[in-house]
């Protein structure tokens, strides 16, 4: 197979492309990337020398480009993950995450159904999987944790309801809308067209290589120089956390056995409110820099909480644990202290995306 894998530098991405070009040799992958800030090629040094791996940095939104990519490349499936997905960035900037989000799906979807259509198989045996994420069906209550059922989550479960694949969708940010009508789209070409397509809504995702505006890469960072932690509101906010090489081993068992037109939801039953999980990255990083347990918990400041921030994600994962038998490999504790052992260790990695070093070396590549 040939695969085209969008936005393939980023931090899903890069361990999407990975496990593809280490895992199946005879395939060709063609990581698609524009280089946006959270692009980074350095995430992929280690196979980007792979005979089966090919980088083209191009914008998803340039239909000729695409198209003429897929011709070149003989393309039998699309794995899209591209996207702009940082919710403060969207609320400041709206329409590129439009442009992005859903205009540069739409190119996708296109460019795929123009080519697939010129050939004499036609779909048969081709394949668009778009990934998307938990927050397009809006937000949950929080309850107490009295009688809830334990077989959700290996920690405290904040509430009975979670998302299905059936929720209707209610997005509360620029973001969440972005990604939810760039789903319509995926769905309605299937419907319209006949085109096979699979759409995946993912919860949180944490690891190696996340760009440090979110959340966890930040406040490692940040305890690891003794910078505030600036917490949302009372920190109260609920999230499913799911390790990102457990994201990437669903991806690849979706796309080759997950069923056409079908949507699955992947998450980790893994429910911390925000503080939570401030307060076990503070205790991990320090023990992991030798320092006294809980001795920069005075870093966590709290700061007026985000515009249309939702209370609590929580995603149902059971009919992709069922149908495909799809399981989450790490308890919470255990991929949080993996994740920042990687980032005390690969600090020279860090301290390149943080000064903005590695969008210099970029532009002078490419001329730009």
């Amino acid at each position: 197979m040939n695969i085209i894998i969008t936005g393939g530098a980023g931090f899903i991405g890069s361990h999407v492309v990975r496990l593809f070009v280490e895992k199946y040799p005879q395939y060709r992958i063609i990581n698609v990337d524009k280089l946006t800030y959270a692009g980074n090629l350095a995430n992929l040094r280690d196979i980007e020398d792979k005979e089966n791996y090919r980088f083209v940095r191009a914008d998803i939104c340039d239909f000729d480009t695409i198209y003429h990519l897929m011709q070149e490349e003989r393309i039998d499936g699309i794995i899209h993950l591209a996207a702009e997905s940082h919710v403060d960035r969207s609320i400041k900037d709206p329409f590129t995450f439009a442009r992005t989000n859903v205009m540069g799906t739409l190119t996708l979807l296109q460019a795929a159904k123009l080519y697939w259509e010129s050939l004499p198989e036609g779909y048969a045996g081709k394949r668009f999987y778009h990934i998307s994420t938990d927050e397009v069906y809006g937000a949950l209550t929080v309850n107490h944790p009295e009688g809830l059922q334990p077989e959700f989550s290996a920690h405290e479960v904040y509430g009975d309801t979670f998302f299905t694949e059936e929720n209707k969708y209610q997005p509360h940010s620029p973001y969440s809308a972005s990604k939810a009508s760039s789903d319509h789209f995926v769905r309605a070409y299937h419907d319209t067209y006949g085109m096979p397509t699979i759409v995946t809504n993912c919860s949180n995702n944490y690891g190696p290589y996340q760009f440090p505006e979110k959340l966890i890469p930040l406040f490692i960072n940040n305890i690891r120089h003794r910078r505030p932690l600036p917490v949302y509101g009372k920190g109260e906010n609920v999230r499913d956390w799911l390790y990102v090489e457990d994201h990437a081993r669903a991806i690849d068992l979706i796309f080759h056995q997950g069923a056409i037109a079908e949507t699955y939801n992947i998450g980790g039953f893994n429910e911390w409110k925000n503080i939570d999980i401030v307060k076990l990255l503070i205790k991990t990083t320090d023990k992991l820099l030798g320092r006294a347990e809980g001795e920069d918990m005075g870093l966590i400041t709290h700061v007026t909480d985000r515009a249309g921030h939702d209370m609590r994600y929580a995603i149902d994962s059971r009919k992709l644990q069922r149908e495909l038998g799809w399981q989450p490999s790490l308890q919470f504790e255990e991929g949080i202290e993996l994740t920042v052992r990687w980032y005390l260790e690969n600090e020279a990695w860090l301290e390149n995306v943080t000064s903005g070093d590695y969008m210099k070396y970029y532009k002078e590549m490419y001329k730009q």
